[in-house]
């Protein structure tokens, strides 16, 4: 719906008890190093236009999408979003219930989640997943071609890198000239600094899985992928996955030897080196930092950036403990998901107020640009599913924040654009509100708008999801291409606006200027209609270089509605906006 402007509405004045404007320091750098905007496709059901998958099916029943699905219309789709990255989910093998014996060792499915398996569970590091292939015997060229395709559009590539575990069949058949990670282990010890993973002598590996024909054999046990320790792990476990060792000895207090380098940090470090020289790719996304030690990360990402100092690494974090400690051993994006994600997905669901997000930039104060903030990825549940927003438009206002309210990244996952719902049952995963990472599958709203003959024009979509994927472009190519967004200051408005619509539960409003570019953006997160004052004090016009005699207009950049004002009166008595339900407002200043 329009919004419409009512400059001059009265707002009793809010006492300033406090100053809440971010104190940001405005970076004078390139205007052309702008806010990345991060696109994470699961490789495997990106392209999959089947519309008939059945549950827990096999690779012949529901099919897999491929790398060369992504063409250059996918790609092109991808770039005129706004989007500068791809992260591709899944590219590096790892183990499945799918045969492939005639180009390497089988997989034991008794170790496997789902019939695809996790992505997350490498039997090789050193090759690409064959389910992504057209040709499985040249899936690497395939890959290499894809990168090139991105980087012909313009997007940079990322991929997994998934240092804490490895799948239990670990094997590099891809790599067999090289040491094997664990093949020169000493088994009869549970730790030993030369070995690459922990065992427990005496014990067989006994898995909480046995509904398929393979039998697994394994003793000792090897511990699993979470630090269980056991040999007998639950389905909660990730029993299918087996824990590295970087040096750190569990068992006793977690001492650190780190006076020898540990075997597994050169191991790790030379496949960070390989993908970048044999794919030229640009990124990683790093798989749950925390559980490997920092000073594994501060060696092996100085080491990569000596070399390749361009590369990009991001991190999945959720201690805010370590933030500092992460970026300072090279990390140059951090997932901000206990912060951002928990704050703003409990003001959407309506059970923390919107006054809350305030402390969001608090806590991250002098790394805000190391900061990715984001609604969905693999792991979260889709915005439009049952246990999340019910509905993708409900999540405008929080879009609205994600996208703009940081200097760091956004992240967007797949199908989020046009309100994938993930409501299905799938096999292993069920029905959680996911797309499922484990079973062979294909997307709804993803698959309606890749359409059968993979043009990528949306031509199935209804037109409530075309309509959101447009506003999802306006939204992001803004983010994108003006400098406010991604290296300017940002002021919080809520400090002098506590009053306004229900003492600021459902309500917040800030600004983002530079001495280019300034906006008003107040994100409405009621289930209503509302019309919000918003005042705008004397101390953020000065922030922002306008003197206080100046007349402004306001011109709001999803309606193209302009109003003009004095500066005095958006002081006294504000701006009043309607906001539709879940939505919000972005209004250009000119002077």
């Amino acid at each position: 719906m329009r919004k419409n402007i009512i400059i001059g509405a009265s707002l009793a004045f809010a006492a300033m008890f406090s100053v809440s404007c971010a104190q940001q320091t405005e970076e004078k750098q390139d205007a052309s190093m702008s806010k990345p905007i991060i696109y994470q496709i699961f490789t495997r059901v990106y392209g999959n236009t089947n519309d008939h998958c059945t549950f827990d099916g096999t690779i012949e029943q529901n099919g897999v999408g491929k790398m060369n699905d992504i063409n250059d219309a996918a790609l092109a789709s991808i770039a005129e979003m706004g989007f500068t990255h791809v992260w591709y989910t899944g590219v590096i093998r790892h183990a499945s219930t799918t045969n492939y014996d005639f180009i390497s060792h089988p997989a034991n499915q008794n170790v496997v989640k789902g019939r695809a398996g996790s992505p997350y569970a490498i039997c090789d590091y050193y090759d690409v997943d064959p389910d992504l292939a057209e040709d499985v015997e040249h899936r690497m060229d395939e890959f290499k071609a894809l990168v090139a395709r991105s980087h012909r559009h313009g997007l940079k590539v990322m991929i997994d890198f998934v240092p804490n575990h490895v799948a239990r069949n670990y094997y590099s058949d891809a790599r067999p000239d090289i040491p094997q990670i664990g093949g020169a282990d000493y088994k009869n010890v549970s730790f030993s600094v030369n070995n690459n993973f922990y065992y427990i002598p005496g014990q067989p590996f006994v898995s909480p899985v046995h509904d398929r024909d393979d039998i697994y054999v394994e003793d000792p046990a090897v511990v699993s992928g979470n630090d269980a320790f056991t040999a007998t792990p639950s389905k909660d476990d990730w029993y299918e996955t087996v824990k590295l060792n970087y040096g750190v000895d569990y068992q006793n207090n977690r001492e650190k030897h780190f006076e020898q380098r540990p075997d597994t940090w050169t191991k790790m470090r030379d496949i960070l080196l390989y993908w970048i020289e044999e794919t030229k790719i640009d990124g990683f996304r790093c798989d749950m930092v925390e559980m490997v030690p920092s000073e594994f990360w501060q060696w092996a990402l100085g080491n990569v950036k000596t070399k390749y100092p361009e590369i990009v690494f991001m991190a999945e974090s959720y201690n805010m403990d370590l933030y500092r400690e992460y970026i300072s051993a090279g990390f140059d994006l951090l997932y901000d998901k206990v912060n951002f994600y928990d704050v703003v997905r409990g003001v959407t669901e309506g059970h923390v107020n919107a006054g809350d997000i305030t402390n969001i930039w608090r806590k991250t104060e002098g790394i805000d640009r190391n900061m990715v903030y984001f609604l969905e990825n693999h792991d979260e549940q889709r915005l439009a599913s049952d246990f999340f927003a019910k509905k993708a438009e409900n999540g405008k206002a929080a879009m609205l924040l994600t996208a703009l309210m940081g200097n760091g990244a956004t992240m967007v996952y797949f199908g989020q654009e046009v309100g994938e719902r993930a409501m299905d049952q799938e096999g292993f995963s069920g029905c959680d509100g996911r797309t499922t990472i484990f079973d062979y599958w294909s997307s709804d709203a993803v698959r309606r708008f890749v359409g059968s003959d993979h043009t990528y024009v949306g031509k199935n979509l209804t037109a409530e999801e075309f309509d959101l994927r447009n506003w999802y472009k306006k939204v992001l190519n803004l983010a994108h291409s003006d400098a406010a967004f991604y290296y300017g200051q940002m002021f919080d408005l809520m400090y002098v606006n506590t009053d306004t619509y229900d003492k600021g539960q459902k309500l917040y409003a800030f600004l983002r200027y530079t001495d280019n570019g300034k906006y008003l953006v107040i994100a409405n997160f009621a289930a209503e209609e509302t019309e919000a004052t918003i005042r705008i004090p004397q101390h953020a016009w000065e922030m922002m270089n306008i003197d206080g005699n100046s007349s402004v207009v306001m011109s709001d950049v999803f309606s193209n509605d302009m109003r003009t004002s004095s500066v005095s009166e958006l002081q006294t008595n504000g701006v009043t906006v309607k906001i539709g339900a879940y939505d919000g407002v972005v209004l250009k200043i000119l002077l």
